[in-house]
């Protein structure tokens, strides 16, 4: 690694352009394990045995890991070692040598910094993430959480600042104030400046001290504006990165307002950081009922046959938040409902629910078939998209503000609030299939759902008994992201008695009934995948680049013909025009009328 003397340059402007030739080579260089890892990480946390293989997997394929390279391919020669030599035998991936294992385990270790550590985002779930994780056991044996910001504080300060958001909510098991206390003594504190080299270096040296000549492996987590990005990065990967293990960056969305600002940034990052160093995370992927997704489709042979435009009408995707941005109008404003929840959360998850079996688990894999999904889209025309905004309303004696009414906000702002299109995919599986987007603020409840609606039974014996509105007899799949996770079939079924009437009933998976153990945060999952090296719920550059192709043309439309959004009332189910763009395509939004 390239050494950098502590009289540069204060600022990253006039450090080194580019990562070292040096430092590359220490980054992440592992055998591709991502299926091993998958199938090995949770019983992690709760099986000793199993742990310590799933760390030394990681921590192998970071630093000990070597693929040898074929030196003959001379007939004689692979005739000779093939057939009359007795090759060495391979032990398989469930009997790793526990000596070395814990040889490693002794030698590396994992330091975990939190750039933007005095925000909101790091208070509320990444130190209490960080936490959970701990708690459960699923943190390396070696590791130091350090939170570095602009503002003054001590390690102390620190630790008091994170004790207030630290839960011991894992099935509330005893020590809960012992772990408390043992997680907190491993985080410290460093002030400075994000485009600061000398403050990086300094921050740097501290790391070192707590690695204690350990191979070191150093994750950052940047909870900052987007606009700092990339001189943290710079920073950080010029004076702080990892001498002889790996070194990652997560970043928190939003990544760039539209194709042109995207791509400026994803430039810029890698002249710093290769690709694969670069974790990109949307919380949404993280979520249980998403990461249940693949698992419900691909292993269950009642749906796969049903998971084409043979049998499935539309499928909807919607969004709901009960508040508005009640003083955070600021950020928002300058990004608007399409940015911050469509073209990343509702679209990721469109892309896995459609997206052709994968040929493993393997990351790649995976997200090679929903780059596949996202080029196959169809361009999104203004014709097809809603825009809506809030405004005030009085309902039981309150009123409620007008988004514009938030001091933070332009009074004249057109920022949508509200938003829902139509998108389709032109190829062989989903052809003609509408799928619907909604999302909104200040809407009549808070919920985060799929909702896939079969098409009707062809010839139907009941068509009379249903009576004339066959929407309200139709199979309906709903899975309900959030709050209270759900899975459930809507089927019709004939109501007891000597009569033939017939009601529509669920087929309920609730999670908080058949599952007595809390179901993680996102962010817990998304910090292990992080430390382990797992990128199956991170999104590539490719995808970033497809997915904002899609709605750049129409948001760039939107705003240069200053489209008046239509405002609906706080507490509402939002703009008229959203049933409109639905009816268009013969679809009712699933979450309208009384049986939901």
């Amino acid at each position: 690694m390239a050494t950098f003397s502590s009289t540069s340059s204060a600022h990253c402007a006039s450090s080194s352009p580019a990562f070292s030739n040096n430092n590359r080579l220490h980054h992440h260089r592992t055998v591709s394990s991502s299926s091993i890892r998958f199938k090995q990480r949770f019983p992690r946390c709760f099986s000793v045995k199993q742990s310590s293989k799933a760390v030394h997997l990681q921590q192998d394929g970071a630093s000990t890991m070597k693929v040898s390279p074929v030196k003959d391919d001379n007939p004689a020669k692979i005739l000779k070692d093939g057939i009359l030599s007795v090759p060495p035998v391979t032990p398989p991936e469930e009997s790793i040598d526990n000596a070395k294992f814990d040889f490693d385990k002794e030698n590396s270790t994992v330091s975990i910094t939190v750039v933007g550590a005095s925000g909101d985002l790091a208070k509320k779930k990444i130190f209490p993430a960080l936490f959970a994780l701990y708690y459960e056991g699923c943190l390396p044996k070696h590791f130091t959480i350090f939170g570095y910001a602009r503002s003054k504080m001590s390690d102390a300060e620190l630790r008091t600042m994170v004790s207030k958001t630290l839960t011991c909510r894992i099935d509330k098991r005893e020590n809960c104030g012992e772990k408390m206390d043992q997680f907190l003594e491993r985080c410290f504190y460093h002030p400075g400046q994000y485009d600061s080299q000398e403050n990086f270096l300094e921050l740097d040296k501290k790391l070192k001290e707590h690695e204690d000549g350990r191979v070191a492996n150093r994750l950052f987590y940047l909870s900052i504006p987007p606009n700092i990005f990339i001189d943290a990065v710079k920073c950080a990967s010029t004076s702080a990165s990892a001498a002889n293990g790996w070194t990652r960056v997560i970043v928190e969305k939003p990544f760039g307002r539209d194709s042109e600002s995207s791509a400026a940034l994803t430039r810029s990052l890698k002249q710093y950081l290769d690709e694969d160093q670069i974790f990109r995370i949307d919380h949404y992927l993280g979520k249980e009922l998403v990461e249940n997704l693949s698992v419900l489709r691909f292993s269950n042979l009642i749906f796969e046959p049903l998971w084409s435009r043979q049998y499935i009408r539309n499928v909807q995707f919607i969004f709901a938040e009960d508040f508005g941005t009640e003083g955070r109008g600021g950020y928002f404003d300058n990004y608007g409902i399409i940015r911050d929840i469509m073209q990343n959360h509702l679209l990721q998850i469109l892309a896995l629910f459609a997206m052709e079996t994968p040929v493993s688990l393997d990351a790649e894999d995976i997200r090679n078939e929903k780059v596949k999904v996202l080029r196959s889209m169809r361009p999104l025309r203004l014709d097809d998209v809603v825009t809506g905004q809030y405004k005030s309303h009085t309902r039981g004696g309150v009123k409620y503000p007008a988004y514009t009414d938030d001091k933070t906000v332009p009074n004249d702002s057109l920022t949508p609030t509200f938003a829902a299109a139509a998108l389709f995919i032109d190829n062989a599986r989903w052809d003609g299939v509408p799928f619907l987007m909604k999302a909104g603020k200040a809407l009549h409840d808070r919920r985060a759902e799929i909702r896939v609606q079969f098409r009707h039974v062809p010839g139907n014996l009941y068509n009379k008994n249903i009576g004339t509105d066959l929407d309200l007899a139709t199979n309906e799949l709903v899975i309900r992201v959030q709050p209270d996770e759900a899975i459930y079939l809507k089927i019709n079924n004939k109501v007891p008695g000597l009569g033939m009437r017939l009601d529509r009933s669920n087929l309920n998976l609730l999670y908080a009934a058949r599952y007595d153990k809390e179901i993680p945060d996102a962010y817990e999952r998304l910090l292990l995948d992080a430390i382990e090296g797992e990128r199956r719920l991170f999104i590539r550059s490719d995808e970033l680049d497809a997915a904002w192709s899609l709605f750049t043309p129409v948001l760039k439309e939107l705003e240069e013909k200053k489209t008046v959004p239509e405002y609906y009332p706080y507490g509402s189910r939002g703009p008229v025009g959203s049933h409109y763009l639905a009816a268009r395509y013969k679809v009712r939004w699933g979450d309208v009328g009384s049986e939901q």
